[in-house]
């Protein structure tokens, strides 16, 4: 076992998601033809949403969300230090500042009261939005977040990268599902090779929001739309007599190509079959490691069988982190460590954020290790895991 690499993520392509990228490569469009409608359609369906865009990448569905709600200059949004950088970076893209609260210890995710603080040291108005991230694949609490967002006439991204398929339980009772656009007015997803929907690169918007959805079709392919209602220069400059001839198209906004090819999007579609045996195959292997680590010493887990919890990640905090991270490696166990608080990068420090601020996600990232967590990890894999991080402590 000890020769062979384990690590923290990986993809799980079949024989299935071969052929349907080779036929898509056979097909008459390489991009923008039927595939990416199917995937978007499907997905959709998949989270509970309205409507879905399908994007380049989970940083391109950011900067199109911002840019779609009109983030400019100045505008301040609130969101989680304990995030991969473009949870924050889709701001700064559209010239806005952003404002990091600071997590909750026991879900690792944005806390509420620390957003609330915020807003309630500035006068109303100060703040356009809050991007909370479910972090790890644990569904953030909506429908708080939007009774506090109305309050302060905020609007919402959920960053749900770590959690397709995941959800929350409501004051009603009721499963929200990550993305299903009830209480965000965006979120978006990733479909890199580690998250449980791999289509190579590749990102998702979902949104219930009808004005929000044509904007951002638009903003995906350079800001050009092709629809006679909307055209603004006339039939003549076109180029037609009576109506507009069938070539014409107009950029009517400064857009991007931020598009998706069709043989990523057949793959995507292969992968979304699976998703749910996915997500229910990560549980397990998430209950094993809280039944092997309860109550030791030396590691604080997340809580096991939580309800909802889609397992992108499964997080230790442990005492000597980098005594652990590097023997792992020795046995060819390559865990991870996620994340690095952003606020403390060098980049977001030129604005004046330094180690103290946001004082849970420093503690968090002291002690935070990432262990393997993917559908094809084997019991025996992942019990060398557990035996390895046991013996290290002994």
């Amino acid at each position: 076992m000890s020769n062979q690499v384990i690590p923290y993520g990986r993809q799980h392509i079949t024989e299935e998601d071969i052929q349907v990228v080779i036929d898509t490569l056979k097909s008459d469009y390489l991009t923008q033809g039927p595939k990416i409608k199917e995937f978007e359609d499907n997905f959709a369906s998949y989270v509970g949403a309205k409507y879905a865009v399908a994007v380049a990448n989970g940083t391109a569905a950011l900067h199109l969300c911002a840019l779609a709600l009109d983030v400019n200059k100045g505008d301040k949004v609130i969101t989680t230090p304990i995030t991969f950088a473009a949870s924050a970076n889709c701001v700064r893209y559209c010239g806005g500042e952003v404002i990091f609260g600071d997590i909750d210890p026991k879900t690792y995710l944005l806390n509420i009261d620390s957003v609330r603080t915020l807003l309630k040291e500035s006068p109303k108005g100060t703040y356009k939005g809050i991007i909370p991230v479910d972090f790890a694949g644990r569904a953030v609490n909506l429908e708080e977040y939007r009774k506090l967002a109305n309050e302060y006439d905020l609007w919402i991204i959920e960053d749900a990268c770590h959690a397709p398929g995941g959800f929350f339980v409501d004051s009603h009772g009721e499963k929200q599902f990550c993305g299903n656009g009830n209480h965000a007015d965006l979120a978006i997803f990733s479909f890199h090779p580690v998250k449980h929907i791999a289509s190579g690169e590749g990102g998702m918007i979902t949104t219930n929001d009808e004005t929000l959805y044509k904007k951002l079709l638009t903003l995906r392919t350079h800001g050009i739309v092709k629809d006679n209602d909307l055209y603004e220069n006339t039939v003549a400059f076109a180029g037609g007599d009576e109506s507009y001839p069938l070539w014409y198209m107009e950029m009517q906004t400064l857009g991007y190509n931020y598009r998706i090819t069709d043989f990523q999007a057949a793959l995507g579609n292969s992968q979304l079959k699976r998703a749910d045996e996915g997500i229910a195959i990560r549980r397990m292997i998430a209950d094993r490691y809280q039944a092997a680590f309860a109550d030791l010493p030396y590691i604080k887990g997340q809580s096991g069988s939580i309800e909802g919890h889609a397992y992108h990640l499964y997080i230790l905090e442990v005492e000597d982190r980098l005594g652990l991270y590097n023997f792992l490696r020795t046995k060819n166990i390559f865990a991870q460590i996620h994340y690095i608080p952003c606020h403390l990068m060098p980049y977001y420090r030129e604005f004046g954020w330094k180690e103290g601020d946001r004082l849970q996600a420093e503690q968090y990232y002291k002690h935070c290790i990432s262990l393997p967590m993917y559908p094809t990890l084997t019991e025996a894999e992942q019990e060398y895991v557990i035996e390895e991080i046991k013996g290290y402590y002994k």
